[in-house]
């Protein structure tokens, strides 16, 4: 039974439920960052031995070097210039590792903790204790109305195109998740579900946060410019800007009306994520390598993405086990340790990506799909909006 256990899939899961217990039970240590570099740093060495691997300090060394890099991500992003830019510490984080990995070569004493996917998924599982069930209220009918047909339709119509621009199935689900859901957090969920490649995800982050920088000046414009009101812009805006700051951000260009409504909607396709990438697990545990092959349910429950079953529980735990006003408290000091996680993971994603393998020529054909996509998800989101909060609100 504990040789099952020891895999990454399990350990990361358990730590991130772990963390998740530390933020119950010690909320106001948790969000010391020394407390929360040494849990982090103690929790991920403990795993890195339990999968079986040896060390004499390698690990704990290199931990150090990347949870720098990462809260030099984190510093850059809280100056005041780049706070108003709208930049997020994941493209920081990323920009960083890009950076040693191309200018220097990633250095041997620094490989033993650069393992993005078990960050990534530990955090994923955090990330779970901010989708409340009972936040499904507040999101009004209208704008969970808006979420389901703009998600699903936007997600079809993504990896549809996709398919017709000859790209895999795998980057094919990134960047329909990212556009349809959520941007940064879906391609992460996703990328776990289906077990990406780091550098495929990389390439969709780095879309995502590069298209919400124009998206959030330009959006209010045109906005104003058609005579939209508050509530069909901040409805647009919170359906087609995929980082929740940057919608936030936008929403205050219009008012206060925009920015509340523009919340609610990101809220609500924040909701989807959990159920997206739990069909999304399935599907790719199902569909597994080889078509031909029919899995048996063996086989789906060793492909089956284990931060899942982490992900639905802690979200099961804090929608129903606590006061709403408890449950929103303590989701927010879960997003201390989900950021570290995040942030690291990132780093990590820059130092195992070769630019030279990103901006090859044939990776133009993933921007102009995601252009594509993103294009179509502002005017179809631009319909609904105006036909539900016009007519129905």
């Amino acid at each position: 039974m504990l040789n099952t256990l020891k895999n990454e899939d399990w350990t990361a899961t358990i730590i991130g439920l772990t963390l998740l217990i530390f933020v119950i039970i010690i909320p106001k240590l948790i969000i010391n960052p020394f407390v929360l570099f040494g849990m982090i740093g103690f929790l991920t060495y403990l795993g890195y031995l339990f999968m079986g691997n040896k060390d004499k300090g390698q690990f704990i060394f290199s931990f150090i070097i990347i949870f720098a890099l990462a809260s030099l991500a984190q510093y850059i992003t809280n100056i005041p210039s780049i706070k108003l830019i709208g930049l997020e510490s994941v493209f920081f984080s990323v920009l960083i590792g890009l950076l040693i990995r191309n200018l220097i070569g990633l250095p041997k004493w620094l490989a033993p903790a650069v393992r993005s996917e078990y960050y990534i998924k530990a955090g994923l599982v955090l990330l779970g204790s901010s989708i409340l069930f009972n936040e499904l209220l507040k999101t009004g009918g209208l704008g969970l109305i808006q979420a389901v047909v703009v998600v699903f339709s936007v997600w079809y119509f993504a990896f549809w195109l996709s398919k017709k621009m000859k790209l895999d199935d795998e980057m094919g689900m990134l960047l329909a998740s990212s556009v349809s859901i959520c941007g940064v957090s879906a391609a992460i969920a996703t990328s776990g579900a289906i077990k990406g490649d780091p550098k495929k995800l990389s390439i969709i982050v780095s879309l995502v946060l590069i298209v919400a920088i124009p998206m959030m000046y330009l959006l209010p414009v045109i906005s104003n410019y058609l005579g939209l009101s508050q509530e069909v812009g901040g409805a647009w805006l919170g359906g087609t800007i995929d980082t929740t700051a940057a919608v936030v951000a936008s929403g205050k260009f219009l008012g206060e009306t925009a920015e509340s409504y523009s919340i609610i909607i990101k809220s609500a396709q924040n909701i989807l994520l959990g159920a997206a990438a739990f069909a999304i697990s399935i599907y790719w545990s199902y569909k597994g390598v080889n078509d031909n092959i029919r899995p048996s349910k063996r086989v789906l429950w060793q492909r089956f993405p284990k931060f899942v079953i982490g992900f639905v529980l802690a979200s099961l735990i804090f929608s129903f086990s606590f006061e709403p006003e408890v449950a929103r408290s303590l989701s927010k000091i879960a997003k201390a340790p989900r950021g570290l996680l995040f942030s690291l993971a990132f780093v990590c994603i820059g130092l195992e990506t070769s630019l030279k393998d990103i901006f090859k020529k044939e990776n133009n054909k993933y921007v102009l799909t995601f252009l594509t996509a993103q294009l179509f998800n502002i005017l179809l989101t631009l319909v609904v909006a105006y036909l539900l909060f016009s007519y129905f609100d």
